[in-house]
């Protein structure tokens, strides 16, 4: 027996050499840092949750399939009779079903940079050859290069963001349309931030035999519970339940999602209030001095300006958390994104933030 364990001689060696996703504690902070819906539920609807988890029978394990809650979303969310739907915990589950379901020996899974950050770290947990195609410098698709690096690696899945995270923009569609139809394997739409954006390539999917796309609850104001879901054809999801964990839905998410879609007026009603507060935030963001704010059709803005870190670590120390994104991506330089949180919140922010730059001039 080995007097000591290494997890050098054990650990893939891609594995030892990620850094892990981090997690700032915010106890105590005005938290703007985690494209988080900023109001809760209100006391009625609560009240229906507390009585319906109190009864919940937490000794069994939930339904596999959650055929109930499917149903809501489908009624909800407006998915395509035709289309199947399979849930995650999260949108990270899924796109590690994906990734491992296609992780053949030299395949390649391909993305934007910047882009949502667990693309890349998923296909290195998966062992799938990452290729990130850099945006152009107003954040849109470069199609020209997108087009040629399909053809040149002929890649099994691409993940795009529409909305697009950390940018904040939505892609061209017609662009987007040009890489599916290019594209030899599937393509998987993230569509976390729908809720803010006025476009969708949910019609799209009867059209398109090798799209797939991707929905959470998350940002509409259900991040706890952890739920996403996967619409597509059955020939595809079929393949992708068998990497599906058995009872990955929880019985408590299973019935707090179902009585919330009943009610997804108020979601819709919180979601029209935060894009209202993004159009504020704006204005007034563009009001300051040094400050370059970037369009945004989702819950948050991201925007640069001169010395990042030391801006975001001052705010950190006045009780404002938000992202710091500065050395993330050579397009991020000197760039900070800010979630809309709610009126209270987003002047506190700006207050703080025009303190920070008064001093600095």
């Amino acid at each position: 027996m080995p007097n000591s364990y290494d997890p050098d001689q054990i650990i893939r060696s891609e594995i030892l050499t990620l850094t892990a996703y981090h997690v700032p504690p915010a106890t105590g902070m005005v938290k703007l840092d985690a494209m988080e819906n900023p109001y809760t539920l209100p006391p009625t609807l609560r009240q229906e949750i507390a009585r319906l988890t109190a009864d919940a029978p937490v000794n069994r394990y939930p339904d596999a399939n959650a055929a109930p809650l499917k149903t809501a979303l489908r009624e909800t969310l407006d998915i395509p009779d035709e289309m199947e739907i399979m849930l995650g915990n999260g949108s990270d589950e899924i796109i590690q079903i994906i990734a491992m379901a296609a992780a053949k020996p030299d395949a390649v899974l391909m993305s934007v940079e910047p882009a949502f950050a667990m693309f890349r770290m998923i296909a290195t947990f998966a062992n799938i050859n990452y290729t990130g195609i850099p945006l152009k410098t107003d954040f849109s698709l470069d199609l020209d290069m997108m087009l040629a690096a399909i053809a040149k690696h002929q890649p099994a899945v691409i993940f795009l963001a529409y909305p697009n995270n950390p940018t904040g923009n939505l892609f061209d569609a017609e662009a987007m349309l040009r890489i599916i139809e290019a594209t030899p394997g599937i393509v998987v739409v993230d569509e976390a931030y729908h809720a803010f954006a006025n476009a969708s390539l949910m019609g799209k999917l009867t059209q398109y035999p090798n799209l797939l796309l991707m929905r959470t609850l998350s940002k509409l104001g259900l991040a706890g519970l952890r739920l996403g879901l996967l619409v597509g054809r059955q020939e595809w999801l079929t393949q992708l339940e068998k990497l599906r964990l058995p009872y990955n839905v929880g019985i408590i998410t299973q019935l707090v999602g179902r009585e919330v879609l009943r009610h997804s007026d108020i979601l819709l009603a919180q979601a029209n209030a935060i894009k209202s507060e993004r159009g504020k935030m704006s204005t007034e963001l563009a009001k300051l001095d040094g400050i370059e704010a970037f369009p945004s059709d989702a819950n948050f803005i991201l925007f640069r300006v001169n010395d990042a870190t030391r801006i975001f670590q001052e705010l950190k120390q006045l009780g404002i958390l938000i992202k710091n994104l500065n050395g993330t991506h050579p397009l991020l330089i000197n760039c900070l994104r800010v979630t809309i949180g709610t009126p209270d919140e987003n002047s506190q922010f700006l207050q703080a933030l025009d303190t920070i730059l008064s001093k600095s001039v």
